[in-house]
């Protein structure tokens, strides 16, 4: 029997190690990662040869030993963890959930069948199915918002693979094992089956909440584009009827002009002109850089500042064709730009300000907006972004600079130094086709 069972856990140890390798986005290189879980397994057989070979009797041992188990196995997952944070716990832990299932089934073939080799090779076979499945049905949907630097309240979700394994210990397992109660078998398979579907409407529920997020920013940023449209396509309308007004009294005034000259008073005929060019001046239409898209928001943006009698320091130098989606990028201002007005618009009139650098280039693209603060500003200490005061629905707009931040493999950071906020988004590009 203690043959069977060093056989049964190492398979599940080998499948253990493949879900911590599959399903944590990594910071190392494959190999790397794969000889981490190697040394991981190791490990593991050996803490098995004590508990199952040398002090089988002791349950002192048994406890001591599964514990260090579990350890090293949470371990492996945080430390190859890229983010190492509550997603990589929640991965480890759901790793522990999913090798007990093919554990159990592995149990209960040989309880039918009392043929250890079938129920080896059946245990093995579970376990491949399961693994499987997993890959195709929730892996990608499970590495993305590993990736999302946006996405870190995990510790919640962390309560269900937990409560899963101890429910499985204690129905399969301790105090009494199946081999003592094989009426339990009905009841753990149906709770296998339900954990599995739990997983996957869970992270396919939480996928689905995301893209109804992410569409709803979309829209956000088309409303902007298409009110920038329009307030762009009303000052070209007044600007065209002001110009035609003073096209139409040009004669009016060239008349009065020929009539100074003759009277000799140049300065009269300073002033006529000089209200002529102020005139072609108030009506032309500001632009403030080459992409349309960015541009429409922008002047939008410069609205709200003046609206709210926000200064504007503007230093901005943006290509009509950008190694951005232009969209994205319109949004990432807009929600830098208004969180900026946001906090300026409460200061005294003489600090209302907001400098505002934006430079996008075929290489590169540097974005720092800065503005001058009274109110204490809270970091959150996982993702390094402020924290809103407004509430658990507010500070999204932070959350989606850095998500673009992440995708274009940008580095985005804000902090305080001397009373000023400084929001920063730096990216490095390679030289490809730039798009629209």
């Amino acid at each position: 029997m203690a043959y069977y069972k060093n056989i049964s856990y190492l398979i599940s140890h080998v499948f253990l190690m493949l879900y911590i390798y599959l399903f944590i986005a990594s910071r190392y290189s494959g190999k790397k990662t794969a000889g981490i879980c190697a040394s991981s397994f190791s490990a593991l057989c050996s803490l098995d040869l004590l508990k199952l070979n040398l002090f089988p009797d002791s349950q002192l041992c048994y406890f001591v030993v599964t514990l260090l188990q579990i350890i090293v196995t949470q371990f492996t997952g945080f430390f190859i963890s890229k983010k190492r944070d509550s997603r990589a716990v929640f991965a480890g832990l759901s790793a522990s959930s999913y090798v007990i299932a093919g554990s159990v089934v592995s149990t209960v073939l040989y309880l039918w069948t009392k043929n250890m080799p079938f129920s080896l090779a059946g245990g093995a076979a579970t376990h491949a199915v399961i693994l499987l499945v997993l890959y195709t049905r929730i892996r990608n949907i499970w590495l993305n918002y590993q990736n999302k630097e946006s996405m870190k309240s995990w510790w919640e979700l962390c309560l269900i693979p937990v409560f899963f394994y101890c429910s499985f210990s204690f129905l399969a397992f301790c105090p009494f094992s199946l081999d003592d109660h094989p009426q339990n078998i009905p009841g753990v398979m149906l709770f296998i089956i339900t954990m599995f579907i739990s997983y996957v409407v869970v992270l396919r529920y939480v996928a689905s909440e995301s893209q109804r997020t992410e569409i709803g920013w979309k829209n956000i940023i088309y409303e902007s584009y298409i009110k920038g449209l329009e307030n762009q396509y009303a000052l070209i309308e007044q600007s065209e009827k002001n110009l035609r007004i003073l096209r139409h009294d040009m004669r009016h005034y060239s008349g009065m002009i020929d009539s100074l000259l003759d009277q000799g008073e140049y300065g009269e005929i300073k002033k006529i002109t000089a209200h002529i060019h102020s005139v072609a001046d108030a009506n032309r239409v500001t632009r403030y850089c080459e992409n349309l898209v960015v541009n429409t928001v922008l002047s939008c943006m410069m609205e709200q500042a003046q609206a709210h009698g926000v200064e504007v320091h503007s230093d901005i130098h943006i290509a009509g064709k950008l190694p951005v989606n232009s969209y994205e990028l319109a949004m990432v201002t807009a929600n830098l730009f208004e969180n900026s007005l946001d906090c300026a618009r409460n200061l005294d009139k003489k600090e209302r300000f907001t400098d505002l650098k934006i430079r996008c280039e075929e290489d590169h693209l540097l974005i720092h907006i800065k503005n001058r603060y009274h109110d204490e500003i809270l970091f959150d200490p996982e993702t390094g972004l402020p924290k809103s005061v407004r509430g658990a629905n507010h500070g999204l707009g932070m959350q989606s600079v850095q998500a673009f931040s992440d995708k274009i493999g940008g580095n985005f950071s804000c902090c305080c130094e001397d009373g000023l906020f400084h929001a920063v988004l730096f990216a490095k590009f390679a030289k490809y086709p730039a798009v629209l």
